[in-house]
């Protein structure tokens, strides 16, 4: 028997598990810089032959980085991921989130481990193989930053790819999808209303007008307004939440408890199916402020609520003009069922701009965002010949 491939199996392995602990190790938290983690991630790349650009973000204290691995053609494939992780405070972690470190059933620990550092240690474990392939088509490597606070990066790096690169065929964001491909995905827009009262001493109740009680009002229109859409039918069952969903995560307001509040405002989010529109969805809940302004505000001027954007819409992922994509996992993996998803990711944007894209990676989603979040080997390894197919792939005309 020769031991030759279990051999180069085992190295590839434990290439991926250092570039993963490397990752790892990089507290990449969205309120942090991720510059460390790009240095390195460019250093390796440049190593071994990439062609590397980085887009920096207004401040400077964050950058993507776009890395070109084979020849400057176009029909190359772009694997995309992003390099920030959320929060672990407050989390109840039974090892340091930013060690890798090893447990049971093959689970590798870690806060980014599943969303999403390991396919993007997949993908550096690739690039000595991939600059030593007769690539027909280039393989992009784009890592992006402020993905978990609203995919802010990927849009400068969307664009600057397609402005100075030929034009890929195909884009596979490696989110944790247990690698099956994911078609579909929910749009996001993170908002804050602010609900603007007047004051009064709270023994006099008729003097003022409590901008809690009336943010609480808005609060509960807004999910009558959810309930209103699957009440409609405004639904696709091909998703686990079939409907748009409106959500309030956060409330902060007043001043004192015998004080009517002044100010009240809270901080809530707008997922929507692809079929529904965020603006048609915001007018709905705008409409119903409106009301509750003209009803509770005693006429007075300064009442008044004001809803704003925190981040820019995350356009959906809609099932549609993928098949250059689809076909491209189909080789890799075989035709496995598609799913569609209620996260949003970058998969939109690339969409938006006219390539073809699905999510494809490593882990599962119910781990992302947990305090212990890991990925196991058995997905690594799936990630990793994943790669293997596509190098072959790419080393072929056509």
């Amino acid at each position: 028997m020769d031991a030759r491939p279990v051999q180069r199996h085992s190295v590839q392995r434990q290439l991926v598990q250092t570039q993963l602990a490397a990752l790892v190790g990089f507290a990449t938290v969205s309120r942090e810089s991720n510059l460390a983690l790009i240095d390195y991630a460019e250093a390796w790349l440049t190593e071994h032959g990439a062609v590397c650009e980085r887009i920096a973000s207004d401040d400077g204290t964050k950058a993507n980085l776009l890395a070109r691995i084979g020849p400057a053609v176009a029909g190359g494939v772009v694997l995309s991921g992003h390099t920030d992780v959320v929060p672990v405070a407050g989390q109840d972690w039974h090892s340091d989130p930013f060690v890798l470190t090893p447990g049971d059933a093959d689970r590798l620990y870690g806060r980014g481990t599943c969303d999403m550092k390991g396919f993007l240690a997949c993908a550096l474990a690739m690039v000595p193989g991939w600059s030593q392939a007769d690539l027909r088509r280039p393989i992009y490597l784009a890592l992006s930053y402020d993905e978990e606070v609203g995919c802010l990066g990927a849009p400068r790096m969307i664009e600057r790819l397609l402005a100075q690169h030929p034009r890929p065929a195909a884009v596979i964001v490696g989110e944790p999808t247990l690698m099956q491909p994911v078609v579909a995905h929910k749009g996001s827009t993170n908002l804050r209303t602010t609900v603007t009262g007047k004051a009064a001493h709270s023994s006099q109740i008729d003097q003022g007008v409590s901008a809690i009680h009336l943010a609480a009002r808005l609060v509960t229109a807004i999910e009558d307004v959810m309930t209103a859409l699957r009440a409609e039918g405004r639904t696709d069952e091909a998703f686990n939440i079939a409907h748009s969903t409106l959500h309030v995560g956060r409330i902060q307001g007043g001043i004192a408890i015998n004080v009517m509040a002044p100010e009240c405002h809270f901080d809530w989010e707008i997922r929507h199916l692809p079929t529904d529109h965020f603006e048609e969805l915001l007018a709905r809940v705008e409409v119903r402020a409106e009301a509750l302004v003209a009803e509770h505000g005693r006429g007075l001027a300064d009442v008044s609520v004001r809803t704003e954007r925190l981040t820019a819409t995350v356009p959906p992922l809609a099932n549609r003009d993928n098949g250059a994509a689809l076909a491209l996992c189909n080789r890799l993996i075989g035709e496995l069922p598609t799913e569609q998803v209620a996260y949003a990711t970058e998969a939109g944007q690339f969409q938006q701009a006219g390539l073809p894209t699905v999510i494809c990676g490593p882990g599962s989603i119910r781990q992302a965002h947990q305090p212990d979040e890991f990925i196991t080997l058995d997905q690594l390894d799936a990630c990793t010949a994943f790669l293997h197919a596509l190098t072959h792939d790419l080393t072929q005309q056509g």
